[in-house]
Protein backbone atom coordinates (compact mmCIF):
# COMPACT_ATOMS: atom_id res chain seq x y z
CA UNK A 1 0.00 0.00 0.00
CA UNK A 2 1.29 3.35 -1.37
CA UNK A 3 1.10 6.83 -1.64
CA UNK A 4 1.94 9.69 -3.47
CA UNK A 5 3.87 12.65 -2.31
CA UNK A 6 7.16 13.90 -1.10
CA UNK A 7 9.24 12.05 0.94
CA UNK A 8 12.76 12.04 2.74
CA UNK A 9 15.66 10.30 1.60
CA UNK A 10 18.18 11.83 3.59
CA UNK A 11 18.93 9.78 6.92
CA UNK A 12 18.36 10.80 10.46
CA UNK A 13 21.15 12.01 12.27
CA UNK A 14 23.33 10.08 14.23
CA UNK A 15 24.76 12.26 17.34
CA UNK A 16 26.83 9.96 18.70
CA UNK A 17 27.72 9.91 22.43
CA UNK A 18 28.01 7.58 24.92
CA UNK A 19 25.48 5.91 27.20
CA UNK A 20 26.67 7.29 30.43
CA UNK A 21 25.54 5.92 34.10
CA UNK A 22 24.23 9.64 35.25
CA UNK A 23 21.48 9.52 32.35
CA UNK A 24 20.47 5.72 32.97
CA UNK A 25 20.04 6.65 36.89
CA UNK A 26 18.71 9.62 36.04
CA UNK A 27 15.82 7.96 34.17
CA UNK A 28 15.31 5.11 36.40
CA UNK A 29 14.51 7.95 39.60
CA UNK A 30 12.07 9.67 37.00
CA UNK A 31 10.33 6.42 35.56
CA UNK A 32 9.68 5.68 39.72
CA UNK A 33 6.62 7.83 38.95
CA UNK A 34 5.25 5.05 37.58
CA UNK A 35 5.02 3.38 40.47
CA UNK A 36 2.03 5.71 41.95
CA UNK A 37 -0.25 4.85 39.14
CA UNK A 38 0.51 1.14 39.18
CA UNK A 39 0.27 0.96 42.69
CA UNK A 40 -3.13 2.58 42.42
CA UNK A 41 -4.51 0.30 39.45
CA UNK A 42 -3.23 -2.89 41.61
CA UNK A 43 -4.70 -1.28 45.06
CA UNK A 44 -8.31 -0.81 44.00
CA UNK A 45 -9.23 -3.66 42.37
CA UNK A 46 -8.23 -6.27 45.78
CA UNK A 47 -9.27 -3.79 47.90
CA UNK A 48 -13.24 -3.76 46.79
CA UNK A 49 -13.36 -7.50 46.83
CA UNK A 50 -12.54 -7.68 50.46
CA UNK A 51 -15.17 -7.98 52.60
CA UNK A 52 -14.69 -5.78 55.54
CA UNK A 53 -14.26 -2.92 53.00
CA UNK A 54 -17.48 -3.72 50.94
CA UNK A 55 -19.04 -3.93 54.37
CA UNK A 56 -18.56 -0.58 55.13
CA UNK A 57 -18.41 1.52 52.45
CA UNK A 58 -20.67 -0.79 49.83
CA UNK A 59 -22.99 -3.16 52.27
CA UNK A 60 -25.30 -3.89 49.19
CA UNK A 61 -22.72 -5.01 46.98
CA UNK A 62 -21.72 -7.28 50.16
CA UNK A 63 -25.51 -8.60 51.03
CA UNK A 64 -25.33 -9.59 47.23
CA UNK A 65 -22.50 -11.47 47.71
CA UNK A 66 -23.30 -13.18 50.93
CA UNK A 67 -26.88 -13.61 50.34
CA UNK A 68 -27.27 -17.76 49.83
CA UNK A 69 -30.88 -18.07 49.38
CA UNK A 70 -30.26 -15.69 46.02
CA UNK A 71 -29.35 -17.60 42.70
CA UNK A 72 -27.41 -15.05 42.06
CA UNK A 73 -26.07 -14.63 38.16
CA UNK A 74 -22.72 -14.65 38.44
CA UNK A 75 -21.68 -12.30 35.57
CA UNK A 76 -23.75 -9.62 37.66
CA UNK A 77 -22.63 -10.01 41.50
CA UNK A 78 -20.34 -6.96 41.71
CA UNK A 79 -22.74 -4.45 39.50
CA UNK A 80 -22.79 -1.41 41.33
CA UNK A 81 -22.69 2.40 40.36
CA UNK A 82 -21.76 3.53 43.02
CA UNK A 83 -18.58 0.46 43.25
CA UNK A 84 -17.44 2.15 40.02
CA UNK A 85 -17.83 5.74 40.66
CA UNK A 86 -15.17 5.10 43.53
CA UNK A 87 -12.41 2.96 41.47
CA UNK A 88 -12.96 5.24 38.43
CA UNK A 89 -13.12 8.47 39.34
CA UNK A 90 -9.50 8.64 39.90
CA UNK A 91 -9.10 8.69 36.72
CA UNK A 92 -11.43 11.60 35.50
CA UNK A 93 -9.49 13.50 37.95
CA UNK A 94 -6.71 12.75 35.97
CA UNK A 95 -8.08 14.00 32.75
CA UNK A 96 -8.35 17.03 33.88
CA UNK A 97 -4.70 17.53 36.18
CA UNK A 98 -3.26 16.89 32.98
CA UNK A 99 -3.92 19.87 30.96
CA UNK A 100 -2.84 21.79 33.95
CA UNK A 101 -0.30 19.98 33.98
CA UNK A 102 0.76 20.67 30.28
CA UNK A 103 0.81 24.44 31.23
CA UNK A 104 3.05 23.94 34.59
CA UNK A 105 5.97 21.25 32.30
CA UNK A 106 6.15 23.99 29.92
CA UNK A 107 6.41 27.25 32.04
CA UNK A 108 8.38 25.67 35.25
CA UNK A 109 9.80 22.36 33.99
CA UNK A 110 9.25 18.85 33.70
CA UNK A 111 10.35 17.73 37.28
CA UNK A 112 8.43 20.01 38.76
CA UNK A 113 5.20 18.69 37.50
CA UNK A 114 6.67 15.44 38.71
CA UNK A 115 7.04 17.16 42.36
CA UNK A 116 3.68 18.32 42.44
CA UNK A 117 2.22 15.20 41.38
CA UNK A 118 4.05 13.38 43.80
CA UNK A 119 2.92 15.52 47.17
CA UNK A 120 -1.01 15.54 45.90
CA UNK A 121 -1.12 12.19 45.33
CA UNK A 122 0.68 11.41 49.00
CA UNK A 123 -1.91 14.11 50.91
CA UNK A 124 -4.68 11.50 48.43
CA UNK A 125 -3.22 8.50 49.93
CA UNK A 126 -3.41 9.70 53.97
CA UNK A 127 -7.01 10.65 53.74
CA UNK A 128 -8.16 7.49 51.72
CA UNK A 129 -6.44 5.45 54.70
CA UNK A 130 -7.98 7.46 56.99
CA UNK A 131 -11.63 7.91 55.44
CA UNK A 132 -15.06 6.63 57.86
CA UNK A 133 -17.30 7.17 55.40
CA UNK A 134 -17.75 7.40 51.30
CA UNK A 135 -17.49 11.13 50.69
CA UNK A 136 -13.66 11.48 52.19
CA UNK A 137 -12.98 7.81 50.03
CA UNK A 138 -13.81 9.64 46.78
CA UNK A 139 -11.76 12.50 47.80
CA UNK A 140 -8.99 10.82 48.52
CA UNK A 141 -9.56 9.01 44.86
CA UNK A 142 -9.52 12.33 43.31
CA UNK A 143 -6.27 13.89 44.83
CA UNK A 144 -4.42 10.88 44.06
CA UNK A 145 -5.92 11.10 40.31
CA UNK A 146 -4.86 14.58 40.32
CA UNK A 147 -1.35 13.11 40.99
CA UNK A 148 -1.66 10.46 38.13
CA UNK A 149 -2.40 13.18 35.97
CA UNK A 150 0.66 15.29 36.91
CA UNK A 151 2.96 12.17 36.67
CA UNK A 152 1.93 10.63 33.31
CA UNK A 153 1.94 13.53 31.29
CA UNK A 154 5.83 14.62 32.95
CA UNK A 155 7.67 11.32 33.72
CA UNK A 156 7.47 10.22 29.78
CA UNK A 157 8.59 13.27 28.13
CA UNK A 158 11.16 13.85 30.72
CA UNK A 159 12.50 10.25 29.97
CA UNK A 160 12.16 10.65 26.00
CA UNK A 161 14.02 13.93 26.40
CA UNK A 162 16.65 12.81 28.43
CA UNK A 163 17.70 9.49 26.80
CA UNK A 164 19.90 9.17 24.19
CA UNK A 165 17.84 7.91 20.84
CA UNK A 166 19.06 4.62 20.70
CA UNK A 167 18.19 4.22 23.83
CA UNK A 168 14.87 6.07 24.23
CA UNK A 169 12.64 2.87 24.02
CA UNK A 170 14.39 1.14 26.98
CA UNK A 171 14.85 4.28 29.04
CA UNK A 172 11.19 5.38 28.34
CA UNK A 173 9.60 1.80 29.26
CA UNK A 174 11.65 1.92 32.07
CA UNK A 175 7.91 3.98 33.03
CA UNK A 176 5.94 1.45 32.25
CA UNK A 177 7.91 -0.91 34.19
CA UNK A 178 7.76 1.14 37.24
CA UNK A 179 3.51 0.51 36.82
CA UNK A 180 4.18 -2.99 36.56
CA UNK A 181 6.22 -2.97 39.64
CA UNK A 182 3.82 -0.78 41.55
CA UNK A 183 0.85 -3.72 40.30
CA UNK A 184 3.03 -6.41 41.42
CA UNK A 185 3.66 -4.63 45.22
CA UNK A 186 0.32 -3.64 45.50
CA UNK A 187 -1.78 -7.01 44.64
CA UNK A 188 0.68 -8.99 47.41
CA UNK A 189 0.13 -5.80 49.71
CA UNK A 190 -3.72 -6.79 49.46
CA UNK A 191 -3.08 -10.52 49.72
CA UNK A 192 -1.09 -9.71 53.55
CA UNK A 193 -3.31 -6.92 54.47
CA UNK A 194 -6.32 -9.60 53.40
CA UNK A 195 -5.65 -11.61 56.56
CA UNK A 196 -5.48 -8.73 59.05
CA UNK A 197 -7.57 -9.63 61.64
CA UNK A 198 -10.15 -6.79 62.55
CA UNK A 199 -11.39 -5.71 59.36
CA UNK A 200 -8.71 -2.79 59.10
CA UNK A 201 -6.51 -4.50 56.15
CA UNK A 202 -8.08 -2.42 53.57
CA UNK A 203 -6.81 0.75 55.59
CA UNK A 204 -3.16 -0.52 55.56
CA UNK A 205 -3.71 -1.21 51.49
CA UNK A 206 -5.14 2.38 50.56
CA UNK A 207 -2.82 4.38 53.07
CA UNK A 208 0.44 2.69 51.73
CA UNK A 209 0.09 4.53 48.42
CA UNK A 210 2.18 6.94 50.63
CA UNK A 211 5.00 4.54 50.13
CA UNK A 212 5.80 5.18 46.02
CA UNK A 213 4.49 8.94 46.60
CA UNK A 214 7.06 9.74 48.91
CA UNK A 215 9.44 8.15 46.16
CA UNK A 216 8.80 10.01 43.73
CA UNK A 217 8.36 12.91 45.52
CA UNK A 218 12.00 13.25 46.92
CA UNK A 219 13.46 11.49 44.05
CA UNK A 220 11.71 14.54 41.97
CA UNK A 221 13.92 17.13 44.24
CA UNK A 222 17.44 15.68 43.07
CA UNK A 223 16.77 15.30 39.78
CA UNK A 224 18.35 17.67 36.43
CA UNK A 225 16.13 19.33 34.35
CA UNK A 226 16.33 18.11 30.63
CA UNK A 227 18.28 20.46 27.77
CA UNK A 228 15.41 21.03 25.86
CA UNK A 229 13.44 22.08 29.05
CA UNK A 230 16.22 24.71 30.22
CA UNK A 231 16.17 25.17 26.25
CA UNK A 232 12.77 26.41 26.22
CA UNK A 233 13.00 28.44 29.47
CA UNK A 234 16.13 30.38 28.40
CA UNK A 235 19.05 28.87 30.01
CA UNK A 236 21.01 27.84 27.11
CA UNK A 237 24.39 27.70 29.38
CA UNK A 238 22.93 24.97 31.21
CA UNK A 239 21.44 23.40 29.01
CA UNK A 240 24.78 22.80 26.88
CA UNK A 241 26.49 21.53 30.16
CA UNK A 242 23.78 19.23 30.87
CA UNK A 243 23.42 17.99 27.31
CA UNK A 244 27.75 17.60 27.70
CA UNK A 245 27.20 15.29 30.80
CA UNK A 246 24.15 12.82 29.92
CA UNK A 247 25.84 12.08 26.48
CA UNK A 248 29.34 11.95 28.68
CA UNK A 249 31.23 13.96 25.36
CA UNK A 250 32.27 17.82 25.06
CA UNK A 251 30.87 17.69 21.53
CA UNK A 252 27.17 18.27 21.21
CA UNK A 253 27.17 21.07 19.31
CA UNK A 254 25.48 19.82 16.23
CA UNK A 255 22.44 17.81 18.92
CA UNK A 256 22.12 21.68 20.84
CA UNK A 257 21.94 23.16 17.80
CA UNK A 258 19.39 21.35 16.46
CA UNK A 259 17.73 21.68 20.41
CA UNK A 260 18.17 25.55 20.18
CA UNK A 261 16.40 25.52 16.80
CA UNK A 262 13.61 23.53 17.87
CA UNK A 263 12.89 25.89 20.72
CA UNK A 264 12.53 29.09 18.41
CA UNK A 265 10.28 27.12 16.64
CA UNK A 266 8.76 26.40 19.48
CA UNK A 267 8.82 29.97 20.78
CA UNK A 268 6.58 31.09 18.03
CA UNK A 269 3.67 28.71 19.10
CA UNK A 270 2.36 31.40 21.64
CA UNK A 271 -0.92 29.36 21.63
CA UNK A 272 0.13 25.69 21.05
CA UNK A 273 -3.56 24.45 22.27
CA UNK A 274 -4.57 25.77 19.36
CA UNK A 275 -1.52 25.33 17.01
CA UNK A 276 -1.75 21.52 17.00
CA UNK A 277 -4.91 21.37 15.20
CA UNK A 278 -3.08 22.80 12.16
CA UNK A 279 -2.67 20.20 9.34
CA UNK A 280 1.36 19.69 10.26
CA UNK A 281 0.47 18.08 13.05
CA UNK A 282 -1.92 16.43 12.42
CA UNK A 283 0.00 13.25 12.32
CA UNK A 284 1.04 13.37 15.84
CA UNK A 285 -2.33 14.73 16.78
CA UNK A 286 -4.24 11.56 15.79
CA UNK A 287 -1.37 9.24 17.32
CA UNK A 288 -2.49 10.79 20.27
CA UNK A 289 -5.81 10.33 20.37
CA UNK A 290 -5.98 7.11 18.61
CA UNK A 291 -2.92 5.08 20.86
CA UNK A 292 -4.31 5.64 24.12
CA UNK A 293 -8.25 4.97 23.15
CA UNK A 294 -7.09 2.05 21.37
CA UNK A 295 -4.55 1.19 24.64
CA UNK A 296 -8.09 1.09 27.05
CA UNK A 297 -9.68 -0.57 24.53
CA UNK A 298 -7.48 -3.76 25.01
CA UNK A 299 -9.61 -4.20 27.92
CA UNK A 300 -6.15 -4.25 30.28
CA UNK A 301 -7.15 -2.21 32.98
CA UNK A 302 -10.01 -4.29 33.84
CA UNK A 303 -8.05 -6.75 34.32
CA UNK A 304 -5.61 -5.57 36.04
CA UNK A 305 -7.93 -3.25 38.91
CA UNK A 306 -10.89 -5.62 38.49
CA UNK A 307 -8.54 -8.96 38.88
CA UNK A 308 -9.40 -10.40 41.90
CA UNK A 309 -13.16 -9.86 41.18
CA UNK A 310 -13.24 -11.35 37.72
CA UNK A 311 -11.55 -14.70 39.70
CA UNK A 312 -13.78 -14.30 42.25
CA UNK A 313 -16.81 -14.64 39.63
CA UNK A 314 -14.52 -17.79 38.41
CA UNK A 315 -14.83 -19.64 41.36
CA UNK A 316 -11.86 -18.92 43.23
CA UNK A 317 -11.96 -17.85 47.30
CA UNK A 318 -10.42 -14.69 48.32
CA UNK A 319 -7.06 -15.71 48.92
CA UNK A 320 -7.26 -17.75 45.83
CA UNK A 321 -8.22 -14.62 43.89
CA UNK A 322 -5.72 -12.10 45.59
CA UNK A 323 -3.16 -14.45 45.00
CA UNK A 324 -4.11 -14.82 41.10
CA UNK A 325 -4.10 -11.75 41.05
CA UNK A 326 -0.75 -11.43 41.72
CA UNK A 327 0.39 -14.29 39.53
CA UNK A 328 -0.82 -12.06 36.58
CA UNK A 329 1.32 -9.06 38.38
CA UNK A 330 4.21 -10.84 38.23
CA UNK A 331 3.47 -11.87 34.42
CA UNK A 332 3.47 -8.25 34.10
CA UNK A 333 6.79 -7.28 35.46
CA UNK A 334 7.95 -9.98 33.38
CA UNK A 335 6.85 -9.06 30.09
CA UNK A 336 8.09 -5.61 30.37
CA UNK A 337 11.66 -6.78 30.39
CA UNK A 338 11.32 -8.26 27.78
CA UNK A 339 10.28 -5.33 26.13
CA UNK A 340 12.72 -3.27 27.17
CA UNK A 341 15.59 -5.25 25.81
CA UNK A 342 13.65 -5.94 22.34
CA UNK A 343 11.77 -2.53 21.60
CA UNK A 344 15.03 -0.57 20.21
CA UNK A 345 16.09 -3.71 18.30
CA UNK A 346 13.17 -4.99 16.55
CA UNK A 347 11.03 -1.68 16.81
CA UNK A 348 8.06 -0.16 17.86
CA UNK A 349 5.42 -2.09 15.34
CA UNK A 350 6.89 -5.21 15.24
CA UNK A 351 5.81 -5.34 18.95
CA UNK A 352 2.52 -3.72 18.80
CA UNK A 353 2.06 -6.28 16.22
CA UNK A 354 3.00 -9.23 18.01
CA UNK A 355 1.29 -8.60 21.45
CA UNK A 356 -1.91 -7.80 19.50
CA UNK A 357 -2.39 -10.51 18.02
CA UNK A 358 -1.66 -12.76 21.00
CA UNK A 359 -4.05 -10.93 23.01
CA UNK A 360 -6.58 -11.55 20.13
CA UNK A 361 -6.66 -15.32 20.66
CA UNK A 362 -5.78 -14.96 24.69
CA UNK A 363 -9.65 -13.06 24.37
CA UNK A 364 -11.27 -15.23 21.90
CA UNK A 365 -10.19 -18.13 24.11
CA UNK A 366 -11.24 -16.91 27.45
CA UNK A 367 -14.89 -15.67 25.99
CA UNK A 368 -15.54 -19.45 24.59
CA UNK A 369 -14.56 -20.85 28.08
CA UNK A 370 -16.77 -18.60 29.80
CA UNK A 371 -19.24 -18.63 27.69
CA UNK A 372 -18.93 -22.46 27.48
CA UNK A 373 -19.22 -22.80 31.60
CA UNK A 374 -21.21 -20.05 32.83
CA UNK A 375 -23.82 -19.91 29.99
CA UNK A 376 -25.83 -16.51 28.78
CA UNK A 377 -27.50 -16.98 32.07
CA UNK A 378 -24.54 -16.95 34.34
CA UNK A 379 -25.93 -19.75 36.52
CA UNK A 380 -23.19 -22.48 35.76
CA UNK A 381 -20.08 -22.89 37.44
CA UNK A 382 -16.57 -22.86 36.52
CA UNK A 383 -14.56 -26.28 37.42
CA UNK A 384 -11.48 -26.17 39.04
CA UNK A 385 -9.21 -26.96 36.15
CA UNK A 386 -10.94 -24.72 33.65
CA UNK A 387 -11.01 -22.01 36.02
CA UNK A 388 -7.24 -22.51 35.79
CA UNK A 389 -7.03 -22.71 31.87
CA UNK A 390 -8.40 -19.32 32.17
CA UNK A 391 -5.90 -18.07 34.77
CA UNK A 392 -3.10 -18.94 32.30
CA UNK A 393 -4.91 -17.51 29.30
CA UNK A 394 -5.28 -14.30 31.49
CA UNK A 395 -1.80 -14.94 32.47
CA UNK A 396 -0.42 -14.89 28.48
CA UNK A 397 -3.13 -12.01 27.77
CA UNK A 398 -1.35 -9.55 30.22
CA UNK A 399 2.25 -10.41 28.63
CA UNK A 400 1.12 -9.89 25.02
CA UNK A 401 0.14 -6.48 26.51
CA UNK A 402 3.35 -5.77 28.65
CA UNK A 403 5.56 -5.93 26.09
CA UNK A 404 3.26 -4.22 23.18
CA UNK A 405 0.70 -1.63 23.90
CA UNK A 406 1.22 -1.49 27.82
CA UNK A 407 4.77 0.48 27.58
CA UNK A 408 4.45 1.47 23.52
CA UNK A 409 1.42 2.97 24.99
CA UNK A 410 3.38 5.70 26.40
CA UNK A 411 6.37 5.53 24.88
CA UNK A 412 5.43 6.26 21.56
CA UNK A 413 2.89 9.36 21.66
CA UNK A 414 5.96 10.94 24.48
CA UNK A 415 8.61 10.56 21.43
CA UNK A 416 6.54 11.73 18.10
CA UNK A 417 6.06 15.86 19.29
CA UNK A 418 7.90 18.38 18.19
CA UNK A 419 8.86 21.02 21.08
CA UNK A 420 6.52 23.24 20.28
CA UNK A 421 3.52 21.15 20.58
CA UNK A 422 4.95 18.40 22.99
CA UNK A 423 3.51 19.63 26.67
CA UNK A 424 0.21 19.58 24.76
CA UNK A 425 0.78 16.98 22.86
CA UNK A 426 0.95 14.60 25.90
CA UNK A 427 -1.89 16.37 27.91
CA UNK A 428 -3.79 15.55 25.21
CA UNK A 429 -2.07 11.76 25.53
CA UNK A 430 -2.92 11.49 29.35
CA UNK A 431 -6.15 12.73 29.16
CA UNK A 432 -7.74 10.21 26.32
CA UNK A 433 -6.23 7.74 28.05
CA UNK A 434 -7.53 8.41 31.06
CA UNK A 435 -10.81 9.09 29.71
CA UNK A 436 -11.59 5.91 28.55
CA UNK A 437 -9.60 4.12 31.39
CA UNK A 438 -12.88 6.35 33.33
CA UNK A 439 -14.93 5.35 30.70
CA UNK A 440 -14.14 1.17 30.32
CA UNK A 441 -13.74 1.24 34.20
CA UNK A 442 -17.18 2.60 35.06
CA UNK A 443 -18.72 1.13 32.51
CA UNK A 444 -17.10 -2.74 32.96
CA UNK A 445 -19.35 -4.36 35.94
CA UNK A 446 -22.28 -3.17 34.06
CA UNK A 447 -20.73 -4.73 30.65
CA UNK A 448 -19.95 -7.42 32.34
CA UNK A 449 -23.24 -8.14 33.74
CA UNK A 450 -25.64 -7.05 30.21
CA UNK A 451 -22.61 -8.78 27.70
CA UNK A 452 -21.77 -11.41 29.33
CA UNK A 453 -18.74 -13.83 27.78
CA UNK A 454 -19.30 -11.56 24.82
CA UNK A 455 -17.58 -8.90 26.48
CA UNK A 456 -14.23 -10.63 25.84
CA UNK A 457 -14.92 -11.22 22.13
CA UNK A 458 -16.05 -7.43 22.54
CA UNK A 459 -12.18 -6.34 23.25
CA UNK A 460 -10.72 -8.42 20.68
CA UNK A 461 -12.73 -6.85 17.93
CA UNK A 462 -11.06 -3.75 18.53
CA UNK A 463 -7.46 -5.84 18.84
CA UNK A 464 -8.02 -6.30 15.57
CA UNK A 465 -8.76 -2.91 14.53
CA UNK A 466 -5.75 -1.33 16.52
CA UNK A 467 -3.26 -3.93 15.19
CA UNK A 468 -4.19 -2.76 11.79
CA UNK A 469 -3.82 0.70 12.50
CA UNK A 470 -0.36 0.13 13.91
CA UNK A 471 0.79 -2.01 10.58
CA UNK A 472 -0.41 0.71 8.01
CA UNK A 473 -0.01 4.16 10.00
CA UNK A 474 2.46 4.22 12.23
CA UNK A 475 5.88 4.57 11.36
CA UNK A 476 8.81 2.72 12.95
CA UNK A 477 10.39 5.20 15.48
CA UNK A 478 13.10 3.24 16.74
CA UNK A 479 16.83 4.86 17.18
CA UNK A 480 15.32 8.15 15.81
CA UNK A 481 16.69 11.70 17.68
CA UNK A 482 13.24 13.21 19.12
CA UNK A 483 13.93 16.56 17.35
CA UNK A 484 14.80 14.80 13.91
CA UNK A 485 11.08 12.74 14.17
CA UNK A 486 9.72 15.21 11.67
CA UNK A 487 11.69 13.13 8.93
CA UNK A 488 10.06 10.17 9.71
CA UNK A 489 6.71 11.71 9.44
CA UNK A 490 7.70 13.05 5.65
CA UNK A 491 8.76 9.78 4.92
CA UNK A 492 5.50 8.16 5.30
CA UNK A 493 3.04 7.07 2.62
CA UNK A 494 0.01 8.88 4.11
CA UNK A 495 1.47 11.64 6.62
CA UNK A 496 4.50 12.70 4.49
CA UNK A 497 1.82 14.79 2.05
CA UNK A 498 0.86 16.83 5.98
CA UNK A 499 4.47 17.69 7.18
CA UNK A 500 5.75 20.93 5.06
CA UNK A 501 9.12 20.82 3.84
CA UNK A 502 10.37 23.79 6.20
CA UNK A 503 9.17 21.36 9.12
CA UNK A 504 12.09 18.81 8.42
CA UNK A 505 15.53 19.91 10.62
CA UNK A 506 18.29 20.14 8.36
CA UNK A 507 19.86 21.56 5.20
CA UNK A 508 21.29 18.19 3.93
CA UNK A 509 18.18 16.56 3.69
CA UNK A 510 17.29 15.86 -0.05
CA UNK A 511 13.35 16.13 -1.11
CA UNK A 512 11.95 14.34 -4.52
CA UNK A 513 9.16 12.98 -5.52
CA UNK A 514 8.13 9.43 -5.21
CA UNK A 515 6.37 6.77 -2.78
CA UNK A 516 7.11 5.50 0.64
CA UNK A 517 5.98 2.91 2.87
CA UNK A 518 6.98 3.73 6.12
Amino acid sequence: MAGGGHFVTGEVKDFGGRVTLFVIVTCLIAATGGLIFGYDLGISGGVTSMDPFLEKFFPSVYRRMHDKSLKENQYCKFDSELLTSFTSCLYLAALVASFFASATTRVFGRKISMLVGGIVFLIGAIINGAAVNIFMLIIGRILLGVGVGYANQSVPVYLSEMAPARLRGALNIAFQFAITIGILVANFVNFGTNKIKGGYGWRVSVALAAVPAIIMTVGSLFLPDTPNSLIERGHKDKAKIMLQKIRGIDDVEEEFQDLVDASETSKQVKHPWKNITQPRYRPQLVMSIAIPFFQQLTGINVIMFYAPVLFKTLGYGDDASLMSAAVTGLVNVFATIVSIFTVDKYGRKFLFRAGGIQMLICQVLIGLIIGVKFGVAGTGSMPKNYANFVLILICLYVAGFAWSWGPLGWLVPSEIFPLEIRSAGQSINVSVNMLFTFIIGQLFLAMLCHMKFGLFFFFGGFVVIMTLFIHFLLPETKNVPIEEMNKVWKQHWFWGKYIPDEAVIGNDVQLSKGKAFA
